[in-house]
Parts: structure tokens; sequence; C-alpha cells
């Protein structure tokens, strides 16, 4: 919507000319065609709770620029300009307050400030909100409305997917009821982590929500999109959303959920029915995950100091993590792995083979394997959809990760991937919501998890297989929140800066392991794994070896919660890491 005069509003879709009282008594929405214009914080949170109940939660303190980004003017200019003109610090309000009568906690999304993307202080403001809501057994209710993750933060911001993820799992356990509403639009890493991942999902009538942009899937595909893709009523009809409901039914509609869930005192427990005395009110913890048998001891070249890593141009790391001559996950599972039977399959929909996984021995050691494959030659890079998986392949993982809790044994996952695939059938299948629930699947699981960058980690697609107790990435790995290619085509609008975009991103192993993204790095044979396989899969090999023994010997309580605090101290400020 855009103002014609003072006292009459142009509808941007039909051109119908409303008069502005009327307009707004109608929440913004358009009498002629129903368009549901794009609201600001404050304006959505003054329309869904109650006048006077509202009470602004602290913005938590956090690392505003950890990457010191500059393509043609530094982000720090853009933060503060984008504060002088929405009023906002940060492109999400949280507060708490009733919605007719119902006490609730509330994350307000703001488009205006910086296209809602997803950065340190939107991830830990959710995070906080979720901890207000967990502490006061009160529902929490999110609106998004995002462009995707905020490239100028890089690694940082691709990590707040599972900050927020892993917020909303904890409310999972214990009971709280989450609500998700999906407002025009909502896309890329707010998407595929907490935006999806509610208990009850929510859209505006016309939202445009998915994990690729609709520009991006049409230069995949090379053809125009279907009029209603990707829309509310798109997702409602493929059943990825509970209902599409009117702005001015939202209020109702949101109330009557609430009263699934009746507010508790913060001190007092969940109103759960004692079970009968025959049956324990808890199933008994899983066994300790048995010791790895013993080995001859082998000298662990992993790399964890920066300064011991050589300066790499940036060029020069994105050419060598996408050398189609590296190890795929097939190779190392054949250079690593006894016995491997690979197993296939989501049990939905389909297999994707662009994600490979099953049961195998590591070193005598029963171990559950899942990777992306690439291929090498034309032939298998086209199968495999160069590495690129559909929602099958994530969903497949998932089941092999459940299995893997089942029998309780290691994880150990290598990612190689550009991203999730862009594309028409990704998208009606639920791309974003796919690796949101690998995302939150993996913060909780009991068993260890290593996870290997051993090529190329292209954003959400790649962390859909990386929420691990130890990342470890090889010396010759790129991990990046977007490609150099799509952070120079719109920050520089010249896909040729691509260098420059990689710099400033920092996606090269050595600034990854400074800015604590990965734990250690495996050292690669001269001149990188493509030239040496086999010795390449040898230093693999001592690095799981290694890091499995160190996870196994915490307990699975433990190892949760270790896993979950790493995630969460991504970005914020030092005091709050110790």
């Amino acid at each position: 919507m855009a103002a014609g005069t003072v006292e009459w509003i142009s509808c941007s879709r039909c051109r119908e000319l409303t008069y502005g009282r009327r307009y707004e008594r109608d929440l913004r929405v358009c009498p002629g065609c129903g368009a549901h214009s794009r609201l600001t914080a404050e304006q959505r949170i003054a329309q869904l709770l109650d006048a006077g109940s509202v009470v602004r939660l602290e913005r938590p303190a956090v690392i505003e620029d950890p990457l010191g980004f500059t393509d043609s003017r530094p982000y720090s200019e853009r933060l503060r300009e984008a504060r002088e003109h929405t009023g906002s610090d940060e492109a999400v309000v949280c507060v708490t307050g009733t919605l007719l009568g119902h006490p609730v906690v509330t994350a307000v999304m703001d488009f205006r400030f910086l296209g809602g993307s997803l950065g340190v202080g939107v991830g830990e403001a959710i995070a906080d909100a979720a901890d207000t809501a967990l502490r006061l057994r009160h529902p929490l209710v999110i609106v998004t409305a995002s462009g995707g993750a905020r490239m100028q933060e890089g690694a940082f911001a691709l990590m707040q997917m599972v900050k927020t993820s892993q917020a909303l799992a904890r409310l999972d356990e214990a009971g709280v009821l989450t609500v998700s509403l999906l407002t025009d639009p909502t896309y890329g890493g707010v998407a595929a982590s907490f935006a999806t991942l509610s208990d009850v999902i929510l859209a505006e009538p016309g939202a445009r929500v998915g994990f690729a942009g609709p520009r991006v899937i049409e230069q995949t595909i090379k053809r125009e999109l279907p009029e209603d893709f990707q829309t509310a009523e798109f997702l409602l009809a493929r059943g990825l959303v509970d209902a599409v409901v009117p702005r001015v039914a939202l209020r109702p509609t949101i109330a009557a959920l609430l009263q699934a869930q009746t507010p508790l005192a913060p001190a007092a427990p969940p109103a759960v029915p004692a079970p009968p005395p025959a049956v324990p009110a808890v199933p008994a913890p899983p066994p300790a995950v048995p010791a790895v048998p013993a080995v001859p001891a082998v000298p662990v070249r992993l790399v964890r100091e920066p300064g011991e890593l050589p300066v790499v141009d940036p060029a020069d790391v994105v050419r060598n993590a996408r050398h189609e001559d590296r190890p795929t996950t097939l190779d190392y599972i054949a250079l690593l792995l006894e016995d491997f039977q690979e197993l296939k399959g989501d049990r939905h929909s389909g297999d994707c083979p662009a994600i490979v996984g099953g049961l195998g021995r590591f070193e005598g050691r029963p171990v559950v394997v899942i990777g992306h494959q690439k291929g090498h030659d034309t032939t298998e890079r086209v199968r495999r959809n160069f590495g690129m998986a559909l929602p099958e392949g994530y969903r497949k993982a998932a089941r092999l990760m459940r299995l893997a809790a089942k029998l309780n044994l290691p994880i150990v996952t290598l990612v190689d991937t550009p991203g999730a695939h862009p594309g028409v059938e990704a998208e009606e299948g639920g791309q974003a919501w796919a690796i949101a629930e690998s995302i939150r699947l993996m913060s909780g699981l009991p068993v260890p998890i290593v996870a290997v960058i051993t090529g190329e980690g292209g954003s959400g697609g790649a962390l859909a297989l990386a929420v691990a107790d130890r990342v470890l990435a090889c010396a010759g790995a790129m991990y990046s929140v977007i490609s150099p290619e799509g952070c120079a085509a719109i920050l520089w609008k010249d896909r040729s800066a691509a260098p420059r975009a990689a710099a400033a991103l920092q996606i090269g192993a050595r600034d990854l392991l400074r800015h604590g993204i990965v734990d250690a790095v495996v050292p690669e044979p001269e001149g990188g794994s493509h030239l040496d396989p086999v010795a390449a899969a040898e230093l693999v090999r001592e690095a799981l070896s290694a890091t499995l023994r160190e996870i196994a010997a915490t307990s699975p309580g433990d190892r949760v919660a270790q896993r979950r605090r790493r995630f969460r101290r991504y970005g914020v400020e030092i005091s709050r890491c110790e």
C-alpha cells in the first residue's frame, strides 16, 4: 500500500482508492482485492495484543558486526541507518502481553529493518523470548517477515538457525505451546528454522513463503513460475500450514489456540496426569555409549590454532573447495568403513541421491554415516543433482539419525554441497520445513555427533547436517551463509565481485577456526585432498577416531546440553559465553 494523499490510500495491487480511516479500521487490508499490506512490528503488536498489556523484553547484548564486514559501505553504517529509519534496534521486537486475556510471549519481525534478515541480534532475541516463555510457561507466538539470513554476518548468521531451532525444541520438551504466523515475505534461513517449527503454523492470505526465492528458482529452471507459487494458499493445499487466516480473524483464532494451554505460575510443574503405578513415569535413559574398541594409537594432526594455518587467497579457497576430484562421501565411506550398507528412502515420498547414508563399522565400532554426494563426472553429478538435496534427502537423513539414536550409535556427517536444491519440486515438498526439522532433531539427539565439512559448505543445505558436538573442517573446505557469487550479485550488484565477497564473508578454514565456527581443522595432503584421496581419508580417520573418543566420554544428557550451549553462544558478548 502507498499513500496517495493524506486522506486516501491507493492499493499497490489493484490501485483502488480507500479512505484512510476506513483502511486503518480494516487493519490495513484493501477492501477491494483483500491485499494484506505489510505492517511494522509496532503496528502488528498493537493489532494482536490487548491495549495496555505490552511489556517490551530487554534487548540482548550481542556482537553486532562479528566480521567487520564491508561491501560498498560498512555494515555498521547499514545498521545505524536501519535503526534511524525504523526506530527499532533490530529486525525483531519481543514483548510479553495478553491476547484476549491470554498471557503470551510474542516475537514480531519487521521487514523494514534490513529485510527482516536473521542475524545474531535477531537470533539471540528469539532465543531470549523462548527462554522467557519457558520460564513463565506462557505460549510463544512468532510473527515472521524476512528475506532470509543476514549476509553481512556470514557463518555467524547461519548459526542463528540452530540457536532458534533448538530454542523451540526446548519449548517442545517442556510442553509449552508455540504458534507461528507467516506473513509476506518469509524466506531462507528464517523459513528453514524457527518459522516452520511451531506446533501450529498460520499464514496471512497471499503471504509468500519458501526456502529459495522465486528469482533464484526461475534462474535455475529457466521458466516462469505459477502465479500462486509459494503463496499461503499454495502451502495450505500441500499440507505445509494449518490455516490461512485473514487479518481480521487473527486475534480470535490465536486466542482459541492459546486456550489449549492453561497458564501456570512460573514455579509450577506442567499439569500432566500421573501414569498408572505399573508403568514407569519416565522411560529408562539409554545406556551410555560404549567406548570405542581399542586401536593402535596414532598421532592426531588436528589443527586447533588459526595461526598454524596458512593465509589462502579467498578465490583459491573457493576453487579448491569445489574441485571436482575432491573425495566424496562415498569415497570416504569406501576408504574408512567396513561392511557399509547404504539405506535409502525417506519412507514418505521417495529417495534423494544427493544425500547418501547407512550403517557401517568404523575401526570395529558400528556407526551411522550420512553425507552429501556430488559425484565426480558430469553424468554422476547430474544424477546426484550436484549434491543439492531435495526434502526427501533431509527426511532420509533424519530417519537414519533416529535409527542411530534407537541403536545408540554415533553419527558422522560429511558435508559437501552448494546448498539445498532451489526448485519447484523442492518447494512443493516443503524444503524449508525439512531443513528446519533436521536442525531441531540434531540439536537434541543423545548420541555423539561429529560433522566434517569436506568441501563446500553451502548455507542451510549444509547446516542441516552440521549440528554436531564437534564440527571439523578439512583445510581446503569452505562454509558460508551464501555463495560468494550470490553475495556479490546482491551487495555489489556484480557477480564478478565474488572474490571480494569471499574475502568479506571469511569462508576459509583459517577464519572458520578463528571465529569458533569449527572446532578444529583436518590437514590435507600437499596440494589438496583431490591429489591424494587415500591420504586425505587417513587424515579424516585420525580426526574422527580421536574426536569420537572424546565425545563418547560424556553422558547423553551433558552431551545435549553442551551441544545446545555451543550454538547458543554464537554472536553474543564474551561475558555471555563463559
